[in-house]
C-alpha cells in the first residue's frame, strides 16, 4: 500500500484537518478502516445511547425482537413484568449468534447449538450436562452460573423509544439529548401509546455518517427532490430553524410548509416542475394534527444510529446500522398513534409513500449517497466543502446553511481524538 492510499502512512492530510475549520473533512474519513474501526469502539460501543427499536415492538410480556448497535447484534426483550431489557445476541459459551428471528415470543432464550438457557434479562438458568453423566464429565466445581450471563446493555425508555449502550457509566438520556433536542423529541413521543404500520428496509453502498450528514443538511432538500420543491413540502423560502444541543451531535431541522409555486427560490432549480400535478392527490392529503404546533415538518437526528422523521402527517424512525466503512442498512419503521382513526392510519400509509426506500422522495438521497461513496474513494485527499452560511455551528433562524453537518463534525473530532 503506498503512501496515497493510507493516511496512516502520511500524516499530512490528518494535519491539514487538524489545522482547518470543520467546514474540510477529508474524503478518507469516510472509507478508511481503521477509523471506521475507532468509530464503532468509541462511538457506537463507547457513551452514546443508540436506538434499538419501539416499546409497541414488545406488545406484551415476553415478547423479544432483535436489532442492531453499531455491528453488534442484539435482543431486545420484555420480561413477564414488562421491564425491558437489551442483551447482546451471541452465546456466553461458544460465540454463536443464536436467536434468529426478528420477532417473537419466549419464555426463555435458548442457544440451539448447546441448549445453554438464557433468562430474557440476560441470566444464564440452565447447562446440560453440567454435572456430567454418570459421574463423568461435567464443568469444574467452581463453574457459576452467574458468571456466564449473556452481555447486558445498560436501557433507556422514554416516549415509546427504546435505547441502549454497551457502557453503564453512560449519562442519563435526557441529559444525552439536552433540552433543546429534548422539547422536540417530546412534541411527538409525548406519552401516547405508539402503533406500528410496517418497515422498510435497504442497504446503501455509503458510510453511515453520510445520512447523518443528509439529514441534518438543510441546503439539498429544495434542490435534489422534485417532490419538495414542487409541492411546498420543504423549501429555502419558508420559515425554518435549525436546531443543535449544546454539544452539537444531536439536531433538529423544523419548517411549517408554504403553497409551493414559482419565486426566487425555485428560479433556475432544475428539479422544479411547474406544471407537475399528481394522478392521485391523496398522497398530499395533509391534515394538521393539534400536537405539531406551528412546524409542518421537524427532522431530528440523535447521534449516531436514529433519525426521527415527522413529514406532515409521516411518523418514522431510521435506524441507522453500520456494515463496514462503506455500506450501511438502513431499517424505517413507519408508525401512528393507538389513538389514531382509522382515516388517519390510512393517510399515514399513503404518505409514508414518498419515504423509504423507493419513495418518491428519499430514494433520491439513498442514490447520492451511493455517488458521494464513489468520488471520496476514487479521491481519498480531497476535502469536502461544508460552508454555506460560513464556517460556523451556531443554531440558526434559516435553512440555507451547513451549520448542522459542521456541529456534528466539531463533536465527531473530538470524542474521535483525531
Amino acid at each position: 500500500m503506498t503512501d496515497k492510499q493510507s493516511h496512516t502512512d502520511a500524516s499530512a492530510p490528518l494535519a491539514a484537518w487538524m489545522q482547518d475549520s470543520v467546514s474540510r473533512v477529508p474524503y478518507w474519513l469516510y472509507s478508511d478502516l481503521d477509523i471506521y474501526e475507532r468509530e464503532l469502539e468509541r462511538i457506537f460501543y463507547g457513551r452514546h445511547w443508540c436506538y434499538v427499536g419501539l416499546e409497541a415492538e414488545l406488545p406484551e410480556p415476553k415478547s423479544f425482537k432483535t436489532s442492531w448497535v453499531g455491528e453488534r447484534a442484539v435482543i431486545v426483550t420484555r420480561d413477564r413484568h414488562g421491564e425491558v431489557h437489551v442483551v447482546e445476541n451471541h452465546c456466553a459459551h461458544r460465540g454463536v449468534r443464536f436467536c434468529r428471528k426478528k420477532f417473537g415470543q419466549a419464555k426463555t432464550l435458548v442457544c440451539p447449538y448447546h441448549q445453554w438457557s438464557y433468562s430474557l434479562d440476560g441470566r444464564l438458568l440452565g447447562v446440560p450436562f453440567r454435572n456430567g453423566v454418570k459421574g463423568q464429565g461435567g464443568m469444574p466445581e467452581d463453574f457459576a452460573l452467574e458468571d456466564h450471563g449473556l452481555t447486558k446493555l445498560k436501557v433507556a425508555v422514554r416516549g415509546g423509544l427504546i435505547f441502549a449502550c454497551f457502557d453503564h457509566d453512560v449519562e442519563p438520556l435526557e441529559e444525552y439529548l439536552g433540552p433543546e433536542v429534548l422539547a422536540y423529541y417530546d412534541r411527538t413521543f409525548d406519552g401516547r401509546d405508539l402503533k406500528v404500520l410496517g418497515y422498510s428496509r435497504q442497504r446503501i453502498p455509503g458510510n453511515w455518517k453520510l445520512m447523518m450528514e443528509n439529514i441534518k443538511d438543510g441546503y439539498h432538500p429544495g434542490l435534489l427532490h422534485t417532490w419538495f420543491v414542487t409541492f411546498g413540502l420543504w423549501r429555502a423560502d419558508q420559515k425554518s430553524c435549525m436546531i443543535m444541543d449544546a454539544r452539537k451531535r444531536h439536531a433538529c431541522m423544523v419548517s411549517s410548509r408554504n403553497a409551493g409555486g414559482d419565486g426566487e427560490v425555485t428560479k433556475g432549480v432544475s428539479s422544479f416542475r411547474k406544471g407537475l400535478e399528481l394522478n392521485d392527490g391523496r398522497l398530499l392529503d395533509v391534515v394538521p394534527e393539534e400536537w405539531w404546533g406551528e412546524p409542518t415538518v421537524v427532522m431530528t437526528t440523535l447521534f449516531p444510529s436514529v433519525i426521527l422523521q415527522q413529514q406532515v402527517n409521516s411518523l418514522s424512525t431510521r435506524h441507522i446500522i453500520p456494515r463496514g466503512p462503506d455500506a450501511f442498512d438502513f431499517v424505517w419503521t413507519h408508525f401512528g398513534f393507538a389513538e389514531d382513526s382509522e382515516e388517519m392510519t390510512r393517510r399515514r400509509l399513503r404518505q409514508a409513500n414518498l419515504f423509504g426506500p423507493a419513495g418518491f422522495v428519499s430514494a433520491d438521497d439513498g442514490e447520492v449517497i451511493e455517488f458521494a461513496q464513489q468520488g471520496m474513494v476514487s479521491d481519498p485527499w480531497s476535502l469536502t466543502v461544508s460552508e454555506l452560511d460560513g464556517t460556523g455551528t451556531k443554531n440558526t433562524e434559516h435553512m440555507v446553511t451547513e451549520c448542522l453537518i459542521r456541529g456534528m463534525y466539531e463533536y465527531y473530532r473530538e470524542v474521535m481524538e483525531l
